[in-house]
């Protein structure tokens, strides 16, 4: 990182080059401190070069004038675990959070005190800057500056989804800095029409495919739309907009932020999407995919998202933490589960999305100075007509389009589809041939781009990364689904064309590439290779530093770059881990000028446990409660009338493994796991498995088994589960179908 972070009206820079950050939100109270490197070095290798944190009050000062930063609250140990991975970090200070916290992240304490909260009435100052006291007494010396260019803090954010009190953020801001904070950014949530102090903080924005906040009686929200639409829109009016005492006017205020005199900066795009009782989406890795690449090519400056890696609500000394009917806010959460389906879970489980987003990151870290430079432009769309956007300058482009809507409102095929883009000396129509944009499609495509020593390529596929080899670069993209490859290339002969069918079109040469998708559908112009991968393939690269050298990973399952190379997960079956360049000292298949191949051996074998049966059927006592009457959860005593089931887990069964995820493959309503009567996990069905990582447990699992007790599902709830998968049943229902175990062991290539 530079010595000057400064923003343009379109970009960020760092010392004067654009810069366009990928964020992800990482909750280090939420997580374990012994699994933080480990999941930070994955957030890195899954392209995020910033983590954002909350500082949740109620986790470091729950009993008043105890505040404390031992084990999962300390802050400094997890900052400088993330600069040693070599993130940066934007925190984020409250001193109202929210996220699904207890009272939005205030302690009991604080919220019963006779003030005038989230203002500037004296007595809530006095207390906001004893918490920002605290907190940069824990991370002094840490913040990025001109005097400290290392520092990992870029930023800080003050309060969250506050709507109604610039004055407020601002003063804040001063509060903040007064204590000695610095930051090269200050933020604010920016969403819901939300009043800013001008010039005080940048407007950070979100973008949700679904909502949990929503009522149980609505399908796909009507705001949903918007995410997978190109438009200047920056603001979502509905997000947090069921803790607002008073609705926002939407018509009124539907384009704010689209003339912001800043660049459009995304902290919230939906990484997964949290599970509360009475509404439970079914967020899927294409919708999560889709939406963010639809952001970047709506003008996104710096993508952020949340969650990116999942969670545990904690049990504190008092009462659990996670926001409830209990504490009058609308929605009742899970005691622990927080797992969000962010693209690395909170067990760590890394998701297909978690694939598709590196995809894209590795893009823009690749060529982001091509994207954040360029303009965004939105062409008139006739009914029926496909979604689609450029951002350019006028000489080069990325065309972006996006076929893909959540399948509950998915869109249908587009025949005839064809892109004209105007330049300023010349037009470039793609493909050379109309063809017919599948439903779920979403790309983006270069428009006369450079890759290695190629001036211009437009290609009908996806950049993914360039890399330098003794054999000249080499560029990876993804094919389309359902288009074919096709290359028009300015400034070039034929007869500096192998490996596909050339013909010259006026001043272009085009050209088809020979075979499939694959590792072996490689397109050589002049010292430059093209390698056109098939999409399980794409989302298998990866890149960081094995044995000290950049390389290009491509590898088909869980892995990170640890600070030796790169790590597998060892598969269930033997497989093949593929390098660009070979591994220094290693011995690879030879005779590939661009591929070093090794061999993967199976290491990973489940365990198929025995599945607990239940006895009876018991439902959920309907009540309705909270500031919006909406269904409740079962409450503790609920728990205490049900009779527990078991399994049990041997420790050979546990064996050395670095983490044992259990999968419960269940249905039902309401589930908890208890050890030694510890309440450890749960989950609200929504027609995903319930995982557990038992290897913390360990001890505890040698002398006691691992208690489940659950609520059935009912036929008759009201409580929106996506209809693929609600039950279609006539009676009460509570099975656990299987119970696998999954012990991780891996294996590092340097």
């Amino acid at each position: 990182m530079g010595h000057r972070i400064q923003l343009t009206t379109r970009y960020v820079t760092v010392d004067g080059t654009p810069w366009i950050p990928v964020m992800g939100e990482y909750h280090f109270s939420r997580d374990l401190p012994e699994r933080w490197e480990t999941e930070l070095r994955k957030m890195k290798s899954g392209g995020i070069n910033v983590v954002a944190t909350y500082l949740i009050w109620i986790l470091h000062e729950e009993i008043e004038g105890r505040v404390r930063w031992d084990g999962h609250r300390d802050i400094r140990r997890f900052i400088e675990t993330a600069d040693r991975v070599g993130l940066k970090v934007m925190i984020r200070i409250g001193p109202w959070a929210h996220g699904e916290g207890r009272n939005g992240g205030f302690p009991d304490w604080l919220q019963n005190l006779p003030i005038a909260h989230r203002s500037n009435d004296p007595g809530y100052l006095d207390l906001a800057r004893r918490w920002y006291s605290a907190i940069e007494e824990q991370v002094r010396g840490l913040f990025h500056s001109a005097d400290n260019p290392a520092g990992p803090i870029v930023g800080i954010q003050v309060d969250n989804e506050l709507y109604d009190n610039g004055p407020h953020l601002a003063t804040l801001r001063s509060i903040a800095e007064a204590t000695g904070m610095k930051a090269s950014l200050w933020t604010a949530t920016g969403w819901g029409g939300a009043e800013l102090p001008r010039g005080r903080v940048l407007p950070v924005y979100a973008g949700y495919s679904d909502g949990f906040w929503e009522e149980s009686d609505t399908g796909w929200p009507a705001f949903g739309v918007m995410h997978f639409t190109y438009n200047t829109v920056r603001d979502d009016l509905t997000v947090g907009a069921d803790l607002r005492d008073a609705p926002v006017d939407v018509d009124s205020k539907a384009s704010l932020g689209a003339d912001d005199p800043w660049p459009f900066v995304t902290c919230e795009l939906g990484g997964g999407m949290a599970i509360a009782y009475h509404r439970r989406p079914l967020v899927d890795s294409d919708d999560i995919a889709a939406l963010a690449l639809t952001k970047v090519g709506s003008g996104s400056a710096w993508q952020g998202y949340y969650m990116y890696h999942g969670g545990h609500q904690v049990i504190g000394e008092l009462s659990t933490t996670q926001e409830s009917h209990e504490t009058g806010y609308p929605n009742d959460m899970p005691v622990r589960d927080y797992d969000f389906f962010a693209p690395l879970g909170a067990e760590g489980t890394e998701r297909p999305h978690f694939h598709k987003l590196r995809q894209q990151h590795l893009m823009l870290d690749a060529f982001g100075d091509a994207f954040a430079t360029s303009a965004t432009t939105i062409p008139e769309a006739a009914p029926g007509a496909p979604r689609w956007a450029v951002r350019g300058d006028g000489e080069r482009a990325f065309l972006f389009a996006n076929n893909h809507q959540p399948a509950i409102a998915a869109l249908p095929a587009v025949d005839g589809v064809q892109f004209t883009v105007d330049f300023d000396d010349s037009t470039v129509t793609v493909p050379s041939a109309p063809f017919a944009l599948e439903s779920g499609t979403y790309f983006a495509w270069p428009l006369r781009q450079r890759f290695g020593t190629i001036e211009a390529v437009t290609a009908t596929a996806q950049p993914i990364t360039e890399i330098v080899t003794p054999a000249g670069p080499v560029v990876l993209f993804a094919a389309t689904a359902g288009v074919p490859v096709e290359l028009q290339i300015d400034g070039v002969d034929e007869s500096d064309i192998s490996g596909g069918d050339a013909s010259s079109v006026g001043s272009r040469v085009v050209v088809t590439p020979h075979g499939v998708p694959g590792l072996d559908c490689r397109v050589r112009i002049g010292d430059t290779t093209l390698v056109f991968l098939d999409a399980p393939t794409a989302e298998a690269v990866w890149r960081g530093a094995v044995g000290g050298r950049d390389t290009v990973v491509i590898w088909h399952g869980s892995g990170w770059f640890d600070h030796e190379g790169f790590r597998v997960e060892l598969p269930e079956a033997d497989a093949e881990l593929i390098t660009i360049p070979a591994i220094a000292g290693t011995e690879s298949e030879v005779g590939d000028p661009v591929f070093a191949r090794y061999d993967v051996a199976a290491g990973t074998t489940r365990i198929e446990l025995e599945a607990p049966a239940f006895s009876e059927a018991p439902l959920v006592p309907v009540r309705r409660a909270g500031s919006s009457q909406r269904f409740s959860a079962p409450i503790d005593d609920d728990f205490a009338a049900l009779s527990p089931v078991e399994i049990r887990v041997r420790d050979t069964d546990l064996g050395g493994a670095e983490h044992a995820i259990l999968e419960l493959d269940w249905t039902g309503d309401v589930i908890r796991a208890y050890i030694d009567g510890e309440l450890i996990a749960d989950q609200f069905w929504y027609g995903r498995a319930f995982e557990i990582d038992l290897a913390p447990h360990r001890a505890a699992l040698a002398e006691h088994p691992l208690e489940l007790k659950a609520f059935a599902w009912s036929p008759s709830t009201r409580v929106y589960v996506d209809p693929r998968v609600r039950p279609a049943v006539t009676e009460p229902t509570l099975a656990i179908r299987s119970a696998t175990l999954r012990p991780i062991r891996t294996r590092t290539f340097a």
